[in-house]
């Protein structure tokens, strides 16, 4: 499994988020406390995306820094981390799942247009189990995967519905619904964005929300100050930086 985080709200440094605060994703990295068995350390690589300041959701779009190495090696960050500042912010550390490729394309978060995703978890049988479901790609979707993972499939599988115009919090509980129906056991934890909304889901793995008067933190472990909340397994989060709501999604797939 890996650990991710999403950040609505005033611009703030991405260190205040990934690297300062007490248990934060930079220690999670290698001393996590929720893994449920998925791992013992978040080592085989890392990325941060953010929104530069007053450009969230416009032209121009997120920008990403990963790296396929441990975040805990990387000497740039610290200076880069600490000179950057953002509203909307998505950062993961991965623990690559066993049998499927390394490298800076397979961390994320991933990428489309206006779009940054993260994905918490695994599908298992993968490949196999997910063939019906490539059906809905195109061919061109396919060969354009940044890398041959589940994350990745999973996020062209939204990414598809979103292009199609579908919004984001029915895409992402309909391709949770689909996978889980095609792949049961299935650990779905999601973060999506558009630098304005936030939506993420908790499926078969942990998730935390912290909420203030003008901001919204969603974390797979909670970290630094603040009342943190965990997220309901199988929920469905969808926030701005002045909203939340947390719905069931059984009983709506």
């Amino acid at each position: 499994m890996c650990r991710h985080l999403g950040y609505l709200g005033p611009p703030v440094t991405l260190a205040s988020l990934v690297l300062d605060p007490a248990h934060s994703l930079y220690e999670q990295s290698w001393a996590p406390s929720d893994m449920r068995a998925g791992g013992t350390v978040n080592a085989d690589g890392f990325g941060i995306g953010w929104y530069p300041e007053g450009d969230a959701a416009v032209s121009g779009g997120p920008v990403r820094y990963r790296r396929d190495v441990p975040i805990w090696t990387d000497e740039n960050l610290p200076g880069l981390a600490r000179s950057i500042r953002s509203g909307a912010v998505v950062a993961a550390v991965r623990n690559g799942t066993v049998g499927m490729p390394y490298g800076q394309s397979a961390s994320a978060p991933f990428a489309s247009d206006h779009w940054l995703f993260s994905h918490n978890g695994r599908i298992p049988g993968w490949p196999e189990t997910t063939l019906k479901l490539a059906e809905q790609l195109p061919v061109a979707d396919l060969l354009g995967l940044d890398a041959p993972t589940d994350s990745v499939f999973l996020w062209a599988l939204i990414a598809r519905r979103l292009h199609d115009g579908v919004p984001p919090a029915d895409a992402v509980a309909a391709v949770v619904g689909e996978v889980e129906a095609a792949a049961p056991g299935s650990r779905l934890n999601i973060l999506l964005t558009d630098g304005e909304q936030l939506i993420a889901t908790a499926w078969t793995h942990s998730l935390q929300v912290k909420k203030t008067n003008h901001s919204v933190t969603v974390a797979s472990e909670p970290f630094g100050d603040g009342e943190w909340h965990a997220v309901p397994d199988r929920s469905l989060l969808v926030a701005t930086a002045t909203t939340l709501q947390v719905t069931p999604m059984e009983g709506q797939l």
